[in-house]
């Protein structure tokens, strides 16, 4: 649909963004329920953030949504911010206020968990073991979204020691699991017992070399999530499913954390539906 010159503006900063599907997600729903509005990509380098946050919020954007590499950059231009976004020391989303406040949110964390209990239930991991490849602003989202959803433990494996020990402390004071930290190298030591294994890395998007951790350490019955969306089944997915794990896709992480990203923008309404997940699936395949 078109937009007047009263339509409610927002958009996604990322280097590079041409990549993300939020524009398609936040389009779908715009044409769904008929609102007068836009969402824009925004390519934007890593030392020009701050600049062009100050100008979209002059523009009149309600607010933008924020991805590689910018989350924790973005939380460090927040006024105020959402307890999800302190415990994980990263933003997705910034709303403009009239007064010039910059306020954080990130709803990564609620996104992922959302995917989470679509597929396992409410209580799948409930005092049991996970283990998230990262240590990252994805990795803090998914940790927040694990202790949420009960998890008993959360085992971070991450090339970079010191960078996961920072995340261990920055999260431990607000998460009831225990947090563990792994090397590479000690992989099959983090994946025995866990009855879900993350990918919380861009390793695997598209033109990205893809995770070579071997699956057989993990449980018959354990399951694996790759936040990458695009493509749909990366090649790690593709393993765990030859392997006979089960998969989760990173498509429902980004559905579910749209929608309260869509609400703070245009306002209510937004649903994630199979007619949503087929239009994005069709995209991602090469569709319109």
């Amino acid at each position: 649909m078109s937009a007047s010159g009263a339509a409610k503006v927002a958009g996604i900063v990322g280097w590079p963004v041409a990549q993300s599907f939020s524009p398609r997600l936040h389009g779908f729903w715009l044409n769904e329920l008929g609102i007068d509005g836009l969402y824009v990509p925004l390519p934007v380098r890593p030392e020009d953030l701050s600049i062009v946050i100050r100008g979209v919020m002059k523009a009149g954007f309600k607010g933008v949504n924020v991805t590689i590499p910018h989350k924790e950059a973005a939380f460090a231009l927040c006024h105020d911010c959402d307890l999800a976004a302190r415990v994980a020391g990263a933003a997705n989303l910034l709303l403009f206020h009239a007064d010039g406040r910059i306020e954080g949110r990130n709803t990564d964390a609620a996104g992922f968990a959302g995917s989470v209990r679509e597929h396992l239930g409410n209580d799948a991991l409930q005092g049991k073991s996970v283990v998230v490849l990262g240590a990252g602003g994805a990795a803090r989202a998914v940790a927040v979204a694990l202790g949420d959803l009960g998890a008993g433990e959360i085992r971070i494996v991450n090339r970079n020691r010191t960078r996961a020990e920072q995340l261990a402390a920055a999260l431990s004071p607000h998460l009831a699991p225990k947090i563990r930290i792994f090397e590479h190298a000690d992989w099959p030591k983090a994946a025995k017992d866990a009855v879900l294994a993350v990918n919380a890395t861009s390793a695997g998007m598209n033109g990205a070399a893809s995770l070579t951790v071997p699956l057989d350490v993990l449980p018959r019955e354990a399951w694996i999530c790759d936040i990458v969306y695009n493509p749909l089944e990366t090649e790690l997915l593709k393993r765990a499913r030859t392997s006979g794990l089960r998969t989760i896709d990173g498509l429902g992480m980004l559905m579910h954390q749209g929608v309260p990203a869509f609400a703070a923008f245009y306002g209510g309404g937004a649903k994630v539906t199979p007619a949503l997940r087929q239009h994005l699936e069709e995209a991602l395949r090469g569709g319109k």
